[in-house]
């Protein structure tokens, strides 16, 4: 029953919590369990929170002392291992930080505080969370849950296995190229890139960041929207910010899509190529919409120009948020330091170029929508692949002209600033989820997650089976 209940979407457990149906104490107790069961095989909590019992007794007694329950009463939480946790050791996947234990809470970790989050750890990423497969020299390698000989995916990629296994309801991530996303489509769960500065990034190194966001990770749109209405809005301690007045994601969700949908469908945005597997799912997915009386148009969409774009820009990024390290740039793990390397070597001419194509994209875009309400296109253009490799080394049977060409379907919609979240769309010949994005209008996280839902309650693939997992470690 226990495990049964560390599966449940994050809303049903919350209405439980809040009934005084099962107690934040039982709960934090049930998802210890499940983290003590299947982390030594998945290896998705890196460090635990040693206070989350004390805590989510602390919450059970301020209820029973009728104090009003936050919207996240007593739900477990899992932090991304590059987010600030008072007192507890962040490492991010870095060697140089192996034992760093920061003095103050990230600004996102507040708010799931007040909001009556338990936080219960630490969740694996790869060094600074540069990469889509979740592996570092610290703690190793993160298994998928779906089949642990593979990749859960990445950056997010210990969140997403935990959240697949029921180490916690809810998990924090980052996504600069698809950190949020990549993991989501691996591991059959719902992750939303937000609006850069909907969820305000402090601390950080780079407060002018438009590029790198942070946001929730869940096992159904309903429960994203729910941690997203709760850490969402501005902050003064952030440049950055999205308005948040009068806007509420969980009423949205239920409240479900606009009658007379219009979406396009494009299978390739990347000009990378396919598995035909993948594609064939998605296709599925997006056409059986006409189901739900939503119009779907299959569509060519080329954005390949803004690859070069992304690249240029990832690099320029990694300079500015490592400034105060580039004198340590050897003592960086191969993705850190390349990424540091070729920002370094960045012209003003190929940043201006970059500047000038994603401008070009945001006027695409602004085109697109005055036709369409959504576009979808597939979120992995490959299934996941073995963990011992960094990345896989071909698309469709095509050897990649670049090691990241295969996250490009997710990282040139970063460049946009829009809204894109990754639904499970389906399952492919070897039984293994398959996501779709849906990219949204500006300020659009309303429509995105509701018809995230639309897309996931009519695609149920259920959650991995845990048989015989626990036996792996």
């Amino acid at each position: 029953m226990n495990e049964k209940l560390t599966l449940l979407p994050a809303t049903e457990l919350r209405d439980l919590l809040q009934r005084k149906d099962i107690s934040a104490t039982a709960l934090t107790e049930a998802t210890l369990a499940q983290i003590e069961k299947y982390n030594p095989a998945i290896n998705a909590v890196v460090t635990l929170n040693e206070r989350a019992p004390e805590d989510a007794r602390r919450l059970d007694q301020q209820l029973a002392d009728g104090k009003e329950p936050g919207p996240l009463f007593g739900l477990p939480v899992g932090i991304k291992d590059v987010t600030p946790v008072a007192g507890l050791r962040t490492t991010f996947g870095c060697k140089m930080f192996a034992n760093y234990v920061p003095n103050e809470d990230a600004l996102i970790v507040q708010r799931l505080r007040q909001a009556g989050a338990v936080i219960i750890g630490k969740t694996n990423t790869p060094e600074f969370a540069a990469g889509g497969h979740t592996w570092n020299d610290v703690f190793g390698v993160t298994r998928n849950p779906w089949n642990p000989k593979l990749s859960p995916g990445g950056s997010t990629g210990g969140g997403a296995a935990g959240l697949a296994t029921g180490m916690f309801a809810l998990a924090q991530g980052t996504d600069l190229g698809g950190s949020l996303r990549i993991p989501a489509s691996f591991c059959g769960l719902v992750g939303l890139r937000p609006s850069p500065g909907l969820v305000p990034v402090y601390p950080s190194d780079y407060l002018w960041d438009d590029l790198h966001v942070t946001g929730p990770l869940a096992r159904t749109a309903g429960d994203v929207a729910l941690m997203l209405q709760a850490v969402s809005g501005p902050s003064p301690v952030s440049p950055l910010y999205q308005p948040t007045q009068d806007r509420n994601f969980v009423d949205a969700v239920k409240a479900g899509v606009r009658k007379g949908l219009k979406v396009a469908y494009c299978k390739d945005i990347a000009g990378i190529g396919i598995d035909p597997d993948i594609e064939q799912v998605c296709r599925s997915a997006a056409f059986e919409l006409s189901q739900a009386g939503v119009e779907v148009d299959e569509i060519e969409l080329d954005l390949s120009f803004a690859r070069e774009a992304f690249l240029a820009l990832r690099g320029y990024n990694f300079v500015a948020h490592f400034y105060k390290y580039l004198d340590k740039i050897d003592e960086f793990g191969i993705n850190v330091a390349n990424n540091l390397k070729a920002g370094l070597n960045l012209t003003p001419e190929t940043l201006g170029a970059a500047e000038d194509a994603r401008t070009r994209l945001w006027n695409l875009f602004r085109d697109f929508f005055q036709k369409y309400d959504h576009l979808l296109t597939p979120c992995m253009a490959v299934p996941p692949f073995p963990i011992e490799q960094n990345y896989p080394e071909t698309i469709a049977g095509k050897k990649m002209a670049t090691y990241v060409d295969w996250i490009a379907p997710t990282f040139v919609l970063s460049l946009t600033s829009l809204p894109v979240a990754s639904v499970p769309c389906g399952l492919d010949g070897n039984g293994l989820p398959v996501g779709i994005q849906i990219v949204g209008r500006s300020l659009g996280e309303e429509t995105v997650l509701a018809f995230a839902k639309v897309i996931q309650d009519a695609n149920p693939i259920g959650l991995p089976d845990l048989a015989g997992l626990e036996n792996l470690s």
